[in-house]
């Protein structure tokens, strides 16, 4: 069934809107304000190429306030500052641990 002109429109809008959420959702995770425009698709492809797998955990809700808090205040990405810290404590001294 034909939808009416208003109808139309509307949708078109709510399309819209839902697009521009996830754009703006997306730049607050990578810091990239370039990345608006790319679909996942693409993004995949990039990161790919940057080397980048994607790597879910399930931390404490404070211990990812104070992740935030630091991207914030050192003006980086989340995943950059995570990044940063693993490889400071894998590189440390006591981050190493042999399983003998």
């Amino acid at each position: 069934m034909a939808q009416k002109k208003s109808d139309l429109e509307k949708s078109k809008l709510l399309k819209a809107q839902g697009r521009m959420k996830l754009a703006n959702a997306a730049n607050r995770q990578s810091g990239d304000a370039a990345v608006t425009s790319l679909d996942k698709r693409e993004r995949r492809r990039l990161d790919q190429a940057k080397g980048l797998v994607p790597f879910a955990v399930k931390l404490p809700e404070t211990l990812i306030a104070r992740l935030r808090e630091r991207a914030t205040a050192q003006d980086k990405p989340l995943q950059d500052v995570v990044a940063e810290l693993l490889e400071k404590g894998l590189s440390s001294p006591k981050g190493t641990s042999s399983a003998a």
